[in-house]
């Protein structure tokens, strides 16, 4: 885990607050000035009440004089932007960046009060219902705090939610509520998390490592039939198994993968500065078929390895590494590069 980097200080609170709704007419909210003073709370007194600001300047972004760009944007242009906010705030997260973890929140928050004044706008919903509509379910999901239910530990939390959500969706399907949007890998482990809270799961991990050797001979199986509609379909069922194996060991699998796709990344970053110093790069399109021989940028790439202080021992044991379980090079130009 990242080691957390400090946050820098927010201007402090100052006298004269901004004009507050409640001085208003009742649903009326004061019209965003840009030059008014926008004093930040301590830590200990913020309670989300700047939160209206940010719906003022969304209202005047969308208003008759504001930004033409923002005026055009419905729900379906800002669903990519909803997916790389989210994604950036995971970045952000794993960096260990405070500031940089306040900012992405922002921007993230920022497409929440979007979406929520482009609701009032069409006459469906405002940003007051979307919190309203938080603020109940988690009163209503936690009766062990705001009841008189008992939960000894965070899985009776979880079996308590799950039971509840159960009874919230009526005959609605216990997956219903896993988004077909989510990152495959993340979707796979949360619908493997649901099922498992109602009994349907191995008992341990054996069970669960078991099926990874079937669905890896129904792989090969099918590879050795070359039927492709098969090996798409198996080699699918192979991965989910997998990430039920990493649920099992307490692995989340894609920050597992996303981990290693940048331990890939970096490596083959030497890779390319080595071809570039030694070769000039990779050479220009229409220049034949000829690529730097795989042996020589299998030697890079173990250059990476080994600056990054790891051992390659028991991936050669069985001539693939045991990162990635591509060939090696056998020196003469053919094989491939280490894993990862």
């Amino acid at each position: 885990m990242p080691e957390a980097k400090p946050v820098p200080p927010v201007q402090p609170a100052a006298e004269g607050l901004s004009r507050r709704t409640s001085e208003l007419p009742t649903g009326e909210l004061a019209p965003f000035d840009e030059d008014a003073p926008r004093p930040v709370p301590p830590l200990a007194r913020q309670d989300g009440t700047t939160l209206e600001r940010l719906v003022g300047v969304m209202r005047r972004l969308l208003g008759p004089d504001g930004c033409p760009w923002d005026r055009e944007q419905t729900y379906e242009t800002l669903r990519k932007y909803v997916l790389e906010e989210a994604c950036e705030v995971i970045d952000a997260i794993d960096s260990g960046d405070r500031g940089a973890l306040r900012e992405e929140l922002g921007d993230l928050l920022l497409q929440v009060v979007f979406q929520a004044e482009l609701g009032r706008r069409e006459g469906t919903f405002a940003i007051d219902d979307v919190v309203e509509g938080i603020v109940s379910k988690l009163v209503k999901r936690h009766p062990h705090v705001f009841g008189d239910l008992s939960a000894a530990d965070a899985d009776d939390v979880l079996r308590n939610w799950e039971k509840l959500k159960a009874q919230e969706r009526g005959r609605r399907g216990l997956l219903s509520g896993v988004p077909r949007s989510m990152p495959a890998l993340t979707r796979a482990q949360r619908i493997g998390e649901k099922v498992s809270r109602v009994g349907f799961d191995w008992p341990d991990a054996r069970g669960s490592r078991a099926k990874v050797v079937e669905e890896l001979g129904e792989l090969d199986r099918a590879i050795a039939g070359s039927d492709a509609r098969a090996v798409e379909e198996e080699l699918g069922d192979l991965i989910f198994a997998l990430v039920n194996l990493s649920r099992h060991l307490k692995v989340d699998a894609e920050g597992a993968l996303r981990r290693a796709s940048d331990k890939f990344t970096r490596r083959f970053a030497h890779v390319e500065r080595r071809v570039h110093d030694e070769h000039g790069g990779w050479g220009e399109a229409g220049q034949g078929d000829e690529h730097i021989p795989l042996a020589i940028l299998d030697r890079y790439w173990d250059e990476a390895k080994r600056g990054a202080g790891e051992s390659r021992d028991q991936g050669e044991r069985h001539g693939t590494d045991a990162g990635h379980g591509l060939p090696r090079g056998n020196g003469q130009g053919e094989g491939g590069r280490e894993g990862p």
